[in-house]
């Protein structure tokens, strides 16, 4: 990063705010340049880039030509930035209105559109404050992206260049390239789907996040115009038809997996088995897959389903418990990611290095336009903020206090071309308390970026899915608000649509909230798909909480003497069992609430990210990370229990492995190599 092309493109800034009447190019190059040595044609090149940085910022540069004689002749024209250019307009809002706004903000947990729903309501705060605001209980829903593929495909869309990726196609089952222009993603059935014009047919087409069999290439040397006028993905993708029902049958280990046997029906095909059919079983020649003989030991079920690839990432995290029988293309599904994940353990393992202890985060190059973005949002938060400890200023921003030093002292050297000492920015902290006396004309954050403002507003966007919010006027005057305060950025908005968040059991739901406000403890029976077990529970319950549209009850748990979180729609029963909740019993400090809790006695994994995988990092709260060659990630993450990771790599087929500890990596490595047995026989193997 460099810090002297952060403080020349600042020093530009302030010089062509703070002037009226315009500064011409050589008074650019002798007072904010300082350029005595280049040529005039390697200075002119430098100042068209960073006037087209200042413009990509959102600053409008104007050019001032003087009338009549010689008005064409470049060393006449002047350069100056309006005032108002590009400054976020007041926004006021009521407490019923912050409390909406910062429901919407933290929908965003992990990922690019997390930070910039951050960046957007710091800028809030910087542009008059924010009024205090309490979330309601029970209503913190959050969204998570699909993934790597979803920064890419967003950053790719907002720059509008084009895209490469591998697709398995659902209609033939192949695996191709695919060379796409990406105009909008949503949610739709519970999957992420890229809506976008196919270059190599030339049509628009719908692809689902999840069959993308590789990382995606963005192709920044390339361009495409926007999509037609009125493009908006939600109503694109509500035009897509639901899958019909389909039936997979599966031979699964005797007295294993109870989540998937509580949604199936045995199978008795007289065909194979002696007798009548048993009450309640399926019997269908079609569901034979050629006569094949159920294994000993094992229970022959029949489980609906949709879609053949959604099937496969269940049962591929079963191992060697289940073997598809039919039909061919979910045990194709199966296989598949049980190839992949095989193949990636069997490469050599990279050397297991990580830098200093720290936050966790995904790689990414740091450029001076970022900490230029930084400061534009540092100034006015300081002039809003005076007298905040250094080391809270810091945490707010996400960075080290040593980085925010450092962009503190490149502020106090910016200021007026060739001024005096009160035309630079005067900051002061040498009491670890930070104040600032000369702004400049900084006092105004700039207008929302469009991830800033996609994230703000299709996070109100999918608040509609709450009655208990929707059916309040906060909503619509708050979005109404910040469409007006977006612009133009806000319109493009409608090229982003989240999932619907509202809760399948509300009956539970409501349960908890109530126990929650009454401070009621509850009994639970419970079932834990890791442990393959039903289990009986009293917990305190402190908060409830989403993740797209699944909800948890964040509670003490009294049989583990610790903070849990339970998936409501896992909950077998509920009720109050006539004790009140521990005084004790706290939620977590932060939120997003974490879906683990890290304990003294958990052990330490260090995994191997496949490119399309970094996002698991964030996903499982990575404690240290450090890239790898080709895109890839070493992460270090805590679990309560490694028994279950085995069906964790098997899951994500290729996109992760276990390197330490090495027991853990070779009961995954025997997993994967028991799963693949039970297809490699090709006169047994259910794939066409």
């Amino acid at each position: 990063m460099s810090a002297s092309r952060t403080e020349r493109l600042l020093n530009l800034l302030i010089a062509l705010l703070n002037t009226k009447y315009g500064l011409r190019r050589s008074e650019l190059r002798e007072k904010v340049y300082h350029d005595t040595t280049s040529t005039d044609v390697a200075f002119g090149r430098m100042f068209e880039r960073d006037k087209g940085e200042l413009r990509q910022f959102g600053f409008d540069v104007e050019t001032v030509t003087d009338t009549g004689w010689g008005s064409d002749d470049p060393a006449t024209t002047r350069y100056r930035i309006g005032k108002e250019s590009n400054r976020l307009p007041d926004v006021s809002l009521t407490p019923e209105e912050c409390t909406v706004l910062i429901l919407a903000a933290q929908l965003w947990e992990h990922a690019a559109l997390g930070s910039a729903a951050v960046d957007a309501v710091r800028k809030l705060q910087a542009a008059g404050g924010l009024p205090d605001a309490e979330l309601p209980t029970g209503v913190q829903p959050r969204i998570r992206p699909a993934g790597q593929a979803f920064e890419d495909l967003v950053a790719a869309m907002h720059s509008q260049h084009p895209v490469r990726f591998s697709y398995l196609a659902g209609s033939t089952g192949e695996e191709q390239e695919r060379l796409v222009e990406p105009w909008g993603l949503g949610s739709r059935f519970g999957q992420w789907y890229l809506v976008g014009h196919d270059r190599d047919r030339s049509d628009k087409r719908f692809f689902r996040l999840s069959r993308l069999t590789s990382a995606v290439t963005v192709l920044d040397k390339e361009s495409f115009t926007p999509p037609p006028a009125g493009f908006n993905v939600r109503a694109e993708l509500a035009a897509l038809a639901e899958l019909p029902v389909q039936t997979a049958v599966v031979d699964v280990e005797e007295g294993r997996l109870l989540g998937l046997r509580k949604r199936a029906l045995p199978v008795t095909d007289p065909a194979q088995e002696p007798g009548e059919p048993g009450s309640g079983g399926l019997w269908s020649g079609e569901l034979r897959s050629g006569g094949r003989r159920r294994a000993a030991g094992t229970d022959r079920l029949a489980v609906t389903f949709r879609d053949a690839e959604t099937l496969g990432e269940e049962l591929a995290s079963y191992g060697p418990r289940v073997t598809v029988i039919s039909p061919p293309d979910v045990a194709a599904a199966v296989h598949r990611r049980l190839s992949a994940a095989a193949a990636f353990v069997a490469r050599p393992a990279p050397e297991v290095a990580f830098p200093e202890a720290g936050r966790a985060g995904r790689p990414r190059k740091r450029t001076s336009e970022d900490q230029l973005k930084r400061m534009l949002q540092l100034v006015p938060f300081l002039v809003h903020n005076q007298g905040l400890h250094i080391s809270e200023v810091a945490a707010r921003f996400g960075i080290t206090r040593k980085a925010l030093e450092d962009d503190l002292r490149i502020l106090i050297c910016s200021g007026l071309p060739e001024g005096y000492p009160d035309d630079l920015l005067d900051i002061q902290w040498d009491d670890d308390h930070v104040f600032i006396t000369q702004d400049l004309d900084l006092t105004r954050p700039v207008r929302f970026t469009v991830d800033e403002a996609c994230a703000l507003l299709t996070g109100l966007e999918t608040l509609n899915g709450l009655p208990e919010i929707a059916e309040g006027g906060a909503l619509e005057s708050v979005t109404l608000k910040l469409m007006a305060a977006a612009g133009e950025e806000g319109l493009k908005a409608a090229a982003l649509s989240g999932p619907e968040v509202a809760p399948g059991n509300t009956e539970t739901l409501e349960t908890a909230r109530a126990a929650i406000e009454s401070g009621a403890q509850l009994h639970l029976r419970y079932f834990s798909p890791q442990r393959d077990a039903v289990s009986e529970r009293d917990v305190d319950p402190l908060r409830l909480y989403s993740l797209d549209n699944t909800w948890y009850l964040e509670a003490y748990c009294h049989s583990a003497n610790g903070l849990r979180n339970f998936r409501l729609d896992r909950i077998e029963a509920m009720a109050p069992n006539g004790r009140p909740v521990a005084a004790t019993a706290k939620p977590a400090d932060s939120f997003p609430v974490k879906l683990f809790t890290p304990n003294d006695d958990d052990t330490v994994v260090v995994v191997e990210l496949a490119p399309r995988g970094t996002g698991l990092a964030d996903d499982y709260y990575a404690e240290r990370t450090a890239a790898l060659p080709g895109g890839g990630l070493l992460a270090e993450i805590r679990f309560g229990s490694t028994d279950w990771l085995p069906m964790f790599v098997a899951q994500h087929g290729g996109m992760v492995r276990i390197l330490q500890p090495g027991a853990v990596a070779d009961a995954s490595r025997e997993w994967l190599a028991a799963a693949l047995t039970q297809y490699e026989d090709s006169s047994d193997r259910p794939i066409d």
